[in-house]
This record gives structure tokens, sequence and C-alpha cells, in this order.
């Protein structure tokens, strides 16, 4: 059974069975990118568990109809993961205690709505569910610049993550017409779009900060973001079909 077959069976079925096959092929990506980040702190057991985790989460967003090969979409997002993990371990101490307990509870929050929805939820619904507003979980979860690059483009439902449309530069597992295409893309965006891009994934500034530097307010940059996101899927959807 090839991999397109396997992920269309684990899909259909949701057998873990097939599920740990898939990793099983795959955990030797999670282990050449945790030992990238081995001495900044943390013991290459706890990178391997992160990335392990992210192969995991991987597995379930994977949608081989797209036409990407999984170690393409694999490498970034488990990179992302580790990075994540890195900017929260060493912001998150920073933070005011007040704010700390409102992140703490916008991810019990979040994974609760996961259980009952079966999709990740988005800042609105959580907001609903903590009783508070919307613009006060994105705050909060921007606290400290961590940005989050494996947020869907359009709140979890069937969108893709910033890590699946921009591959990383030192992904060595990219394969060059997707590099293109994806530059490609990014071309068609107007310059304040890509300015937005600059800022939230290349200088890896939160939206609060990207928001002062644009001279927008946050929920504006907030809407931007998945516009472009959702744009960006689009127009590499149409690159891959030609």
């Amino acid at each position: 059974m090839n991999e397109d077959e396997l992920f269309a069976k684990y899909r259909a079925t949701g057998d873990l069975r097939i599920r740990n096959e898939i990793a099983e092929k795959y955990l030797y990506i999670a282990a050449v990118l945790a030992k990238k980040f081995v001495g900044r702190g943390v013991d290459y057991d706890d990178l391997y568990q992160v990335a392990s985790l992210a192969l995991l989460k991987g597995i379930d967003r994977f949608d081989e109809t797209k036409g990407l090969q999984f170690s393409t979409f694999i490498t970034p997002t488990i990179t992302g993961e580790i990075k994540n993990y890195f900017r929260d371990k060493s912001r998150l101490v920073h933070l005011p205690r007040r704010v700390a307990e409102m992140r703490a509870s916008i991810k019990r929050a979040a994974d609760a709505l996961v259980s009952e929805t079966g999709r990740k939820p988005t800042a609105k619904e959580i907001a609903g569910k903590l009783g508070v507003t919307e613009e006060e979980v994105l705050r909060c979860a921007e606290a400290g610049g961590v940005v989050s690059l494996d947020n869907s483009v359009d709140g979890g439902k069937e969108g893709v993550s910033f890590h699946e449309i921009l591959p990383a530069a030192d992904d060595v597992f990219e394969a060059v017409e997707t590099k293109d295409a994806v530059w490609s893309a990014l071309k068609t965006l107007s310059e304040a779009e890509r300015a937005l891009v600059g800022y939230r994934f290349g200088d890896e500034l939160s939206q609060t900060e990207t928001a002062k530097r644009m001279g927008v307010s946050q929920m504006n940059v907030s809407r931007m973001e998945r516009k472009i996101l959702q744009k960006l899927r689009e127009t590499l959807g149409k690159s891959m079909v030609e």
C-alpha cells in the first residue's frame, strides 16, 4: 500500500494502527529535526517528544488529495512546533500572572472544544466558552510575541496552516518546484499584504507588534492575515492543478 493509500485509509477509518504504521515510517524526520535543536538548553528526549507529537498531529491533519508529499508537509510543521516550544518555554515565564493564567485557560478551553466539535476552535468560540471578549483571547494568545504558525486559515474548517504554504528556508525535504509556486503566489499579494507576511512570519512579530508597525488595529491585522492565507491557499491550489 503506497503513501496516499495509507492516508486515505486512515482518514476513512480512523484506525490507530494505520496511523502508527505511518508514524513509524516518518519518525526519522522527527529524530533529525529534534537533533538540529540540541544544545539550546533542552534535552534531546524532550525535543524528540515534541517532534513526535507534532508528527502525530500532522498525520491527522494531512490531506493527500492536495497534491503535497507528506515529507514536504510535515518537516516545516515539526520545525514550527519545536520553535514554538522554545518560544513558549522562554517567554511564558516573563508574562504577567493574569495573562499567563488566561493563556492556560485558553488552552484548556480550546482542548475542550476540540473534543466537543472534532476541529480546532476559533477565537470567537473560545471567548464564548470563557465568557470573555474575542479581543482578550487574541491579545493573550499573542502575549510574549509567540506566533503560532500552526493556525489554520479559516478557523480550523478544512483550512491550511502557514507552514503548509511557506516551506522552511532550510527544509532539505522541500521540492524546488513547490518553493517556486510559493514565491510566485506571494507575488500576487499587495505591498501591504507582503509587509504583513514579512512582519508576522519573517520577523515573527505578534499581531499587536505588527499592527503598530503598520499603523492599524490588531483586529485588522488578524482579518488581513486570514484573508492573505486564504488567497495564498487558492493561488497555490490553482498552480498545483496547472
